[in-house]
């Protein structure tokens, strides 16, 4: 007897300050190979960049999920980006909404003064610094979300229970 999968919904939820779906921050890299597979490219951080880190990139049919582990965590997973098209967010659809439409969501969930910045070529990022998420749209949809754990005031890393 096979063991039940979660449902796409289960498994697309962001959980802000504790993972997406069975991904939970904190897991190492085995745990997450376990979970779902080996991944098609890792990535490498440059040595120019401030933080020594790798990303797993996940090519499915239609979206990217990339998996980020720094080794200032042990090399644990501590960051999730994603434009997956089922991805959910306090139990609502939030791929393809508006910022309006996202602001009230996060605002209707006690996460109230975002950042909003336009970036090049016109795209916005919507920043909720402190629930570590960072909402990315273009021509005014929302496209891809970048998620991480949280982290004090004392700049500490807050894993999950």
């Amino acid at each position: 007897m096979s063991t039940p999968q979660p449902s796409s919904i289960e498994e697309n939820e962001i959980i802000l300050g504790t993972g997406m779906g069975p991904l939970r921050f904190g897991a190492t890299m085995d745990e997450v190979r376990t979970l779902v597979g080996e991944p098609e490219e890792i990535e490498e951080s440059d040595d120019d960049d401030d933080f020594e880190h790798q990303a797993w990139n996940y090519h499915e049919e239609d979206y990217l999920l990339s998996l980020y582990f720094d080794r200032e965590d042990d090399f644990r997973l501590s960051c999730i980006e994603t434009d997956n098209p089922s991805m959910r967010l306090y139990g609502e659809a939030i791929y393809g909404q508006s910022v309006d439409q996202v602001k009230a969501l996060m605002e209707r969930h006690g996460q109230a003064t975002p950042e909003l910045e336009t970036m090049e070529e016109g795209a916005i990022r919507l920043s909720y610094e402190k629930s570590m998420i960072d909402l990315y749209f273009e021509e005014g949809e929302l496209q891809f979300v970048n998620f991480g754990v949280f982290i004090n005031d004392d700049m500490e890393v807050q894993w999950p229970k």
